[in-house]
């Protein structure tokens, strides 16, 4: 795990300036970059309209949430699809001489950080179009961006529209989705037992049953026990030698 404060020292911000109806009024190069468009052709539209539909509630709560001049919410680790990027976001309500004067978004791509490319084969055998698969979770806690190694993590609790991930020695506040999570961890390492949880099959420690509930217990500190669905105990138990 590292921090990674020093790493945002050396990188360009992306920067977007919305209006009070949070429509975009500018941006530097970076955020054009970033969201790979036209000098210009983003201009005059609603910040959300540019997210995709799964991004939305999280950037209209984090937009909701920040205030001026003194409140500042902490910064949103978001998986955005256009492309897909790993984005640290922060912003701040703005302040003129007559009051407010929209939002201030600043963006870090960390997706060089927390991920690596892999691709993917359609049912046609063509590939698809490219993918990145995490390796790293931006996290953050204690007012410090942390990134966690995969290999610590032991498993991952839904958490509304964002989640919770439990390494054997802490617990983090993660702003990416079970389902963000799901489409973007190794599969060889990870295994979705449950719509609300992902667990480290390296962490796996038995099996159990009790009733008609099964349970796969996970070698934690606190002996975590983490339901299976029952049309995931199959599919488990082959992946765990247990059919």
């Amino acid at each position: 795990m590292e921090t990674i404060q020093h790493k945002l020292q050396q990188f360009d911000p992306g920067m977007v300036w919305l209006d009070k109806d949070n429509h975009i009024l500018a941006m530097n190069g970076v955020a054009i970059e970033t969201l790979n468009a036209r000098p210009g052709e983003l201009i005059g539209e609603e910040i959300l309209s540019i997210h995709p539909e799964a991004s939305r509630e999280k950037v209209r709560w984090l937009l909701e949430q920040s205030s001026c001049p003194s409140k500042s919410p902490p910064p949103m680790t978001m998986m955005i699809n256009i492309p897909e990027r790993v984005l640290l976001i922060k912003v701040s309500k703005m302040s003129g001489k007559e009051g407010p004067a929209g939002t201030c978004m600043i963006f870090y791509d960390l997706t060089d950080l927390a991920t690596r490319p892999h691709g993917r084969v359609a049912d046609g055998g063509a590939p698809d179009a490219p993918q990145r698969q995490l390796y790293k979770l931006p996290v953050y806690k204690n007012k410090r961006v942390l990134l966690v190694d995969l290999e610590s993590v032991c498993c991952i609790k839904a958490d509304g529209r964002y989640s919770k991930l439990y390494t054997d020695s802490e617990d983090y506040f993660c702003n990416l989705s079970i389902s963000e999570l799901d489409h973007r961890l190794d599969e060889q390492m990870f295994f979705r037992v449950h719509r609300s949880h992902i667990v480290n099959l390296r962490f796996a420690k038995s099996f159990e049953k009790s009733d008609d509930q099964c349970f796969i217990v996970m070698d934690h500190k606190e002996g975590i026990k983490v339901p299976i669905s029952r049309n995931k105990v199959n599919s488990l138990k082959e992946v765990l030698g247990l059919a």
